[in-house]
């Protein structure tokens, strides 16, 4: 399996832009008059009680269009799995059943799990509060002592906060920057939270700090892929290069977001003619110096600025030089040096920082809105980190150890058959097992929520945005779909092509008719000889979804 990084979504390897895009023709105008001339689903498949077989051929699936069993048995898929289950919300009904009591792999839509956990703990309204906490007496303008910053799980930090107070994303985030192509930033500044709070302190009266900054991580403690979940994240933990074009020939440019602390840039990425395929690698430190990032490759004279993230092993150090620099600005010196190591073993116990009186604070996000960057983008150690803040709340801080098993808990009190369900985390990256009747259960179960439409929007929207904008934009279903996508794709060394793990759509729809549908569709184990035949299999699974969407 091609292992992917934390930070970015859809598993081992996320398929985003397009996610099911292109590669497959929509649903015509012909087929869909036809769908509804036969009374909705095809005839035949009504008339059957359970799946028909012809070999590796479905002949006909109860409830499921003709057309979509014409997606569903490509050749690709031979060897592969299909399972569907879909619901009638308003009466319970059973309408599509393949598989659907049968574990397969979900990728990151898995995610519906975790932050869905959250959700049905929390509410939609829940924020945490990130507080600055004074250590000693303040004279005349100077603390004789430490600040100390504690970190509570802020997925933004006010990095992403639009006029409005809504979460500001964009369809491919930059957390996938490395591995697809497309990617791009938003226009907040991802300090904005690090200067109101460096902006706090300065209204306290503290003009000087003598001793030090600290940042206090030790909330939780958490792993995703072999990278650290931590309570505090700055940018999402990254730093942006965004490599711009010059004239043929000439070197490119570039800007690191968000500038900060003595990492600096070598970009050694020259301007290759017009047309011509641009290749950027992703950063790495220098061999000669530690806080220097090389950038090489090529890059089109006509192509559009290429994003590439670095992602920081210690998000704590990071974020000390970032507070301290933002204190600067604010007017407040620091006498200590910004660029040294977070010094954690320098804080008193836990009881003793809480003790503290906090001379700044930072209110998060409404959960609503964290989740909805979680589920748009498929943001990966965000889903992680949800788990974590679940495990604080029921006294435990070990996310690996604990997190699952409170959110299983949380799902259990809330009516859930868990046992539908085998995960190892809260990102869906491999080894997650679900039912595709069980994940429509959770939906079942949200639905009957007073905040249901809240909790259907933090999903993405099917040819509208996050990692279904691309997803059957022409498609009379466009705007009616709200799913949580899922993919993981691994190597095939011994036949030299690519396999599908799994690629998976899953949420709630409203039907041409006006019907509302909870629906779960999964395909594992589909083969390409490269990856623009993995996107077809998104495009495959987008559509299999509109289908029903106008069957129905």
């Amino acid at each position: 399996m091609i292992a992917g990084k934390p930070g970015s979504g859809e598993g081992a390897v996320r398929m985003r832009r397009p996610e099911f895009g292109r590669g497959v023709s929509v649903l015509t105008a012909g087929a869909v008059s036809m769908l509804l001339l036969t009374g909705c689903v095809a005839a035949d498949a009504n008339d059957a009680e359970v799946p028909v077989w012809d070999g590796t051929t479905l002949v006909s699936v109860p409830g499921l269009p003709d057309e979509a069993l014409e997606v569903m048995n490509q050749p690709q898929f031979a060897s592969g799995r299909w399972s569907i289950s879909v619901e009638d919300l308003d009466t319970g009904e059973t309408l599509i059943d393949l598989d659907g009591e049968k574990l397969a792999e979900p990728g990151s839509f898995v995610k519906t799990y975790s932050a869905g956990a959250a959700w049905v703990k929390w509410g939609p309204d829940h924020t945490v509060t990130t507080p600055v906490k004074q250590s000693g007496q303040v004279t005349a303008g100077s603390l004789d002592g430490d600040l100390v910053l504690v970190g509570q799980g802020d997925l933004t930090m006010g990095g992403r906060t639009k006029a409005d107070g809504t979460v500001s994303f964009t369809n491919l985030d930059h957390n996938d920057a490395n591995p697809l192509p497309g990617a791009t930033l938003t226009p907040e500044d991802p300090l904005t939270g690090l200067d109101e709070l460096a902006a706090q302190v300065k209204a306290s009266g503290i003009t000087t700090v003598t001793g030090d900054v600290i940042i206090d991580d030790r909330l939780f403690q958490g792993t995703l892929a072999e990278q650290p979940i931590t309570p505090i994240v700055i940018n999402q933990n990254l730093l942006d290069v965004l490599v711009t074009p010059g004239e043929a020939g000439q070197p490119a440019t570039a800007a690191l977001t968000p500038a900060v602390g003595q990492w600096t840039l070598d970009l050694q990425v020259e301007t290759v003619p017009a047309g011509e395929e641009s290749k950027v690698s992703a950063p790495k430190v220098s061999a000669s110096d530690p806080n220097t990032l090389v950038v090489s490759g090529t890059i089109a004279a006509d192509a559009d600025p290429v994003l590439r993230v670095f992602e920081f092993d210690d998000p704590s150090t990071f974020a000390r030089t970032a507070f301290i620099e933002a204190l600067e600005r604010a007017g407040v010196t620091v006498s200590a040096d910004p660029f040294a190591e977070n010094p954690t073993s320098a804080l008193p116990e836990w009881d003793a920082v809480e003790a503290l009186p906090a001379v700044a604070e930072l209110e998060s996000l409404p959960l609503a809105e964290e989740i909805t960057y979680v589920m748009k983008v498929s943001y990966n150690r965000g889903a992680q980190t949800l788990i974590c803040r679940l495990a604080v709340d029921a006294g435990k801080n070990d996310c690996d150890e604990d997190g699952m098993g409170v959110a299983q808990a949380i799902w259990a009190e809330a009516g859930l058959d868990t046992t539908g369900a085998s995960l190892v985390d809260g990102s869906g990256l491999e080894g997650n097992y679900i039912t595709p009747r069980n994940a429509v259960q959770i939906q079942s179960l949200m639905a009957e929520r007073p905040d249901a439409e809240r909790w259907r929007d933090t999903m993405p929207i099917l040819g509208v945005d996050g990692s279904l904008a691309d997803v059957q934009t022409d498609s009379p279903a466009a705007g009616k779909v709200y799913a949580k996508t899922g993919t993981l794709v691994g190597g095939d060394a011994f036949n030299g092509r690519l396999r599908l793990a799994t690629k998976t759509l899953g949420g709630v729809m409203q039907t041409e008719s006006g019907r509302n549908l909870a629906f779960t569709i999964i395909v594992n184990q589909g083969f390409y000889e490269g990856m623009p035949g993995v996107f077809e299999a998104n495009d495959n699974v987008g559509q299999v979804a509109a289908i029903i969407q106008q069957a129905y």
